[in-house]
C-alpha cells in the first residue's frame, strides 16, 4: 500500500528567515536550542538567520561535526537541559539538521540513540514527545528540511538511520538568502546531492505517483541550475532554484532511496570525513547502470523521462546516456574524479558492502544488489 503523506509548513522565499520568531510561536518554542556548525557561525550566516530576534540572547550549540555523531547529540542534549530549553531551531547544512533531530529524540526519550534506529526496529519506539524542531536550511543539497529522517553516527560507528513522521520539522524556513556566500565546491557537492536524491526516489519502484513528479521536476531545476549556482553564488536565480530542488527531492524521500545512499552511509561511516554529497556523485553512475536493465524501470521509461529532464538527446541506451552525464557534470563541477581521488582504497571493500547491505536504503532500491554488485559498484566508482 503507498503511503502518500505531505508534509510540513514551508516558507520558501529570499528573506524567509525573518519569519524565525512568528514560527517559533506557532509551533510553540519560548526559548530554543539553536543547532549550527562553527563554519556557519564565522561565515556571518547565523548572525543574518537570527536577526530577526533583535538581538535576543539565546542557548547556541555550535559544535555540529561534519557528520553528526551520538557523542556531538550527548553533548547538545546537555546544554539543551542546562538552558531549560523547550525546543530547537536548526540552522546550517544536513548535519546540523540532522543532529537537532538527534537531540529532539534523546532528550525526550530514554535509552541510547541506537535504540531509535530504523534497522534495530526503533522507528516505532519514536513518541509524539519528540522536542518540536524548526529547520532552517543554508546548504541546498540534503533536503533534511523536509524529511521525516536523520543520519546519525552512533557509538559503535554504524552511520544509522533514524524515521518517523515525528522527526518531521514543525516549520521549515527555506531562505535562498543564506546560500549566497557558499563556496563553489561545496555548491556542488551540496547541489549533486539533492540530484542524487531526485534520481534515487524516482528511480525506486514504490508506487507514489505524486512524489515521482515532484522528483522528476526537482531534477529538472537542479540539473538545469547546479553548474550556474556553482559559477556565481550570486546568481539569485539559480540559488533559488537549487533550494527547490533540494526541497523537492526530499519531499519525495517516502517513496525510499537505494543503492547510492546504502554505499554512501556505509562508506561515509567508515571515513566519516568524506562528504556525503560527494559521495552521492561518485556513485551515481555505478548505480544508474546496475537499475537500467529493471523491469520497472524499462517498462515506464523512467531512465528516459530522467534524461529528457537533464536535457539529454533521446537515445535507447539511456540509462548510458545518463550515467555518463553525471560523470561528465561531476567534472565540469570540479568534483573528485572518484573514489580513489578521495582517498578509498580497495581495502575499505569488505567493511562497505557489509554495511551496505544492512542499510535501511538497501531493500528499497528498484534491484536488490548482492555483496558481489556492491563490490562492482564501489570498483566502478573508483
Amino acid at each position: 500500500m503507498a503511503l502518500i503523506q505531505y508534509l510540513t509548513q514551508i516558507q520558501l522565499d529570499f528573506g524567509a528567515a525573518a519569519l524565525l520568531p512568528q514560527e517559533c510561536a506557532r509551533v510553540g518554542i519560548k526559548k530554543p536550542l539553536i543547532v549550527t556548525d562553527a563554519g556557519v557561525r564565522a561565515a556571518g550566516v547565523l548572525d543574518k538567520a537570527l536577526a530577526a530576534f533583535g538581538g535576543e540572547a539565546m542557548a547556541i550549540f555550535d559544535a555540529t561535526p561534519s557528520n553528526p555523531t551520538e557523542a556531538a547529540v550527548r553533548l547538545a542534549v546537555e546544554q539543551y537541559r542546562s538552558a531549560g530549553c523547550d525546543g530547537l531551531v536548526a540552522i546550517g547544512g544536513g548535519s546540523s539538521l540532522d543532529l537537532a533531530k538527534g537531540v529532539a529524540i534523546v532528550a525526550t526519550h530514554p535509552g541510547p540513540l541506537k535504540t531509535y534506529a530504523t534497522i534495530e526496529g526503533g522507528s516505532t519506539r519514536i513518541t509524539s514527545a519528540v522536542a518540536p524542531v524548526i529547520a532552517v536550511p543554508t546548504t541546498a543539497g540534503t533536503g533534511s528540511e523536509v524529511a521525516r529522517g536523520a543520519i546519525i553516527i552512533v557509538d559503535d560507528g554504524r552511520k544509522l538511520g533514524f524515521h518517523n513522521w515525528e522527526l518531521m520539522p514543525k516549520a521549515s524556513i527555506c531562505d535562498p538568502e543564506l546560500t549566497l556566500a557558499l563556496p563553489p565546491l561545496l555548491t556542488a557537492a551540496t547541489g549533486m546531492d539533492a540530484i542524487a536524491h531526485c534520481m534515487e526516489t524516482f528511480m525506486s519502484a514504490a508506487f507514489n505517483p505524486p512524489a515521482d513528479g515532484i522528483a522528476l521536476e526537482g531534477l529538472r531545476r537542479g540539473w538545469g541550475h547546479i553548474e550556474r549556482a556553482t559559477r556565481d553564488g550570486s546568481d539569485r536565480e539559480a540559488r533559488m532554484n537549487m533550494m527547490s530542488a533540494s526541497m523537492q527531492g526530499a519531499m519525495a524521500f517516502q517513496k525510499g532511496l537505494g543503492c547510492v545512499h546504502s554505499l554512501s552511509h556505509s562508506l561515509g561511516g567508515v571515513n566519516p570525513r568524506l562528504h556525503h554529497g560527494t559521495l552521492n556523485a561518485m556513485f551515481l553512475p555505478a548505480v544508474v547502470r546496475f537499475n537500467a536493465a529493471h523491469p520497472s524501470l524499462q517498462n515506464e521509461g523512467r531512465l528516459q523521462r530522467m534524461a529528457q529532464a537533464m536535457g539529454l538527446e533521446g537515445s535507447d541506451a539511456a540509462g548510458h546516456a545518463v550515467a555518463e552525464a553525471i560523470k561528465a557534470m561531476n567534472a565540469r563541477l570540479g568534483l573528485a574524479s572518484g573514489l580513489a581521488a578521495m582517498g578509498v582504497t580497495e581495502s575499505l571493500f569488505d567493511a562497505v558492502i557489509e554495511h551496505a547491505l544492512l542499510d535501511h536504503c538497501h531493500k528499497t532500491n528498484p534491484r536488490l544488489a548482492s555483496a558481489e554488485d556492491y563490490r562492482q559498484m564501489l570498483r566502478d566508482s573508483m
